[in-house]
């Protein structure tokens, strides 16, 4: 498949993509990812070595683009990211605070 990617021309194939990632060691994952054979590469990375062109001239976008219509599997960042624990009411703020019923029976067992 023909695509571009920082301006410059590619031609693209699954197989191709996959037999370049085979043995290169995935990166930790901060932003927008890709499954390549059931690895979790960053982007960025798979981008750097299909293109052999440095990450800073290209964006995630462009990459994302080119390999979800190759039919890889790809994943932002927002939804790589957990969502945040809800906060606490004030309620469940104190009865953590004061502990559980068995730690509490335990300090006034140890005072008699």
């Amino acid at each position: 498949m023909r695509c571009v990617i920082a301006r410059f021309p590619f031609d693209l194939f699954k197989n191709e993509v996959e037999d370049s990632m085979k043995g290169i060691k995935p990166e930790p994952v901060t932003g927008d990812a890709v499954v390549i054979s059931r690895r979790v590469y960053p982007v960025k990375q798979v981008g750097e070595v299909i293109t052999r062109q440095d990450r800073r001239d290209f964006s995630s976008a462009e990459v994302v683009r080119a390999l979800s219509k190759l039919g890889f599997t790809c994943r932002t960042a927002e939804s790589a990211v957990p969502a945040p624990a809800p906060a606490r009411t004030p309620l469940e703020t104190a009865s953590a605070l004061l502990g559980t019923p068995a730690a509490a029976e335990e300090r006034s067992g140890d005072s008699l």
